[in-house]
């Protein structure tokens, strides 16, 4: 007796294996195949903007292949001497959107393709007492006059434009205290070029600081204190302007009209 209930557990435990067994296999989640992995050239630590790469920097991290990025590198030839354009953190891929041209050196490395760097006159006051840093967006306003308006006039002439350097600094300071500068080099396309230096030989050139988020350009009238505005004039090249002289309004005399009897007369008085 006790031989065939030992018996029964063992095939009724062999059933219940198989079963748990067939029920595991038919409801289990299908497991994700692992993602095929390429390698791309990165940062081996944090590097600043303007740093010339060498192969200490450089290493080799996997990526997955379903996520691809336009302008990698798979090996690091090529890339020693090549300098930052912008700061990258350590494991950060490297892009060739971020390297200077091959063979280019000091701030030139920073310009990209298309665009101007130019330098304007500044001081203390007119940089924001100091506050100014490569890498902030400013406005650039220029106060003038001319011949038909001898009061001083002020106009909007860029707007949102990169501080490249300051003096010849092209990092900010690494504990973030304002720097004093005296010449202010700002990032512009060839057409903004043309506008600054026109701005700068017609009278006193001023920056305002942007926050580094507002991109928004506005639309903003030149004014002066005395109500006459300088515009840009229809149909005419950049930077020439026309004056326009806003009129006093028309004030219309006063008028007394006296009639004794037959005879009519009328008085003027303002």
């Amino acid at each position: 007796m006790a031989k065939r209930l030992i018996t029964g557990l063992v095939v009724a435990l062999l059933i219940s294996c198989v079963f748990t067994l067939w029920l595991s296999k038919k409801f289990a989640k299908p497991v994700a195949a692992a993602p095929v992995k390429v390698q791309y050239v990165a940062a081996a630590k944090s590097l600043d903007a303007g740093e010339v790469l060498n192969s200490d920097d450089l290493k080799m991290i996997d990526w997955p292949s379903n996520n691809h990025l336009d302008g990698t590198f798979s090996k690091p030839d090529g890339l020693v001497g090549r300098v930052l354009l912008y700061p990258l953190p350590a494991d950060q891929p490297i892009t060739e959107k971020q390297l200077s041209t091959p063979g280019g050196v000091g701030l030139a490395t920073r310009i990209p393709t298309g665009m101007r760097a130019i330098s304007l006159k500044s001081d203390e006051v007119v940089g924001v007492a100091g506050f100014m840093m490569p890498g902030t967006h400013v406005d650039v306003l220029v106060t003038f006059r001319t011949a038909n308006n001898s009061e001083p006039t002020t106009q909007t002439v860029l707007q949102d434009v990169q501080i490249l350097a300051l003096d010849q600094k092209t990092s900010p300071d690494p504990q973030g205290k304002p720097t004093t500068a005296n010449v202010v080099t700002l990032l512009v396309n060839p057409d903004d070029a043309e506008k600054a230096v026109l701005a700068a030989a017609q009278g006193s050139v001023h920056f305002v600081l942007r926050n580094g988020t507002d991109h928004d350009h506005v639309s903003e009238k030149p004014i002066a204190l005395n109500g006459k505005v300088e515009e840009l004039g229809p149909k005419q090249t950049t930077g020439v302007r026309r004056v326009v002289t806003v009129s006093e309004p028309v004030v219309k005399p006063y008028e007394i009209e006296t009639i004794l009897g037959s005879k009519k007369s009328t008085v003027s008085f303002q």
